[in-house]
């Protein structure tokens, strides 16, 4: 079932897909082939129970893993549980930042004055959430000013990443929630979405992709990787742009470092 599941890896007690943007995990239909889970079933079988250890959002795409029996499954949560998972994304911004990287140190909470009831917001009395990013690169195009980075959730708050690099000015292109205009998300829930509203989105999913995941589990080490789709990187071209940070004094060796780093 190749056109309904992209595999990663798969063995007796793992299965890791490379899930695409506009599909959620779980089901909202009755069609088995709407959501990842009837996905999975539907590829392993009658005999398969597949139990999902994590999630993404639905316009975000990427590595998710499902166990195959329920002992990995409560073993593999656990490492998520414990923050024992390191998680890497890709992410495609509008701007570029001032430093080549950062931690974002902020809580996380419900927005009260948004109209979007999941929307959360940094707010004082929140939940401690910390986001870690490395600026890639960044280019031009004739919309805007955009950057790649890499980012390194050190918590997992419900819509983390998004909230964080808005909270930065750098909202991800195509996140109809934090991308500045919330009710491109209302119009787009509820059926409305105009073509006009569409082209200000630029993309048709948020830029948002889970492309790394690490871990240690049964006595060994465990890497997974997954390249976006191609309407995200065919996104990432254009005029190349030098952020200001690379501008130093060449008795320095910041823009080497940088370069080096890849």
């Amino acid at each position: 079932m190749a056109e309904l599941l992209t595999v990663v890896h798969e063995d007796t007690e793992l299965l890791v897909v490379n899930k695409p943007a506009g599909l959620v995990c779980h089901p909202t239909k009755a069609d088995a082939s709407s959501s990842l889970i009837g996905r999975l079933h539907l590829h392993l079988g009658s005999t398969g129970t597949p139990q999902l250890v994590n999630r993404l959002d639905r316009e975000t795409s990427g590595l998710v893993l499902a166990a195959k029996t329920r002992e990995a499954a409560r073993a593999l949560r656990r490492l998520w549980e414990t923050r024992a998972v390191t998680k890497k994304y890709l992410a495609i911004v509008r701007g570029v930042p001032a430093a080549p990287a950062g931690e974002v140190d902020a809580p996380l909470g419900p927005d009260p004055a948004s109209p979007v009831a999941i929307k959360d917001c940094v707010r004082p009395d929140g939940t401690p959430a910390r986001t870690a990013w490395r600026w890639l690169r960044s280019w031009r195009r004739a919309v805007g000013e955009f950057s790649l980075l890499e980012v390194q959730p050190r918590t997992g708050r419900k819509h983390q990443i998004r909230i964080h690099l808005a909270h930065l000015g750098l909202p991800i292109v195509g996140d109809k929630i934090y991308g500045g205009d919330p009710r491109l998300y209302l119009d787009f829930v509820f059926g409305r979405l105009t073509p006009a509203q569409a082209a200000q989105l630029l993309l048709p999913h948020q830029a948002l992709h889970a492309a790394e995941l690490a871990f240690a589990w049964q006595g060994r080490d465990w890497r997974f990787t997954a390249p976006p789709e191609p309407w995200f990187t065919d996104f990432v071209r254009g005029k190349e742009l030098q952020p200001p940070f690379l501008a130093a004094p060449k008795d320095t060796p910041t823009s080497t470092s940088l370069n080096s780093s890849g």
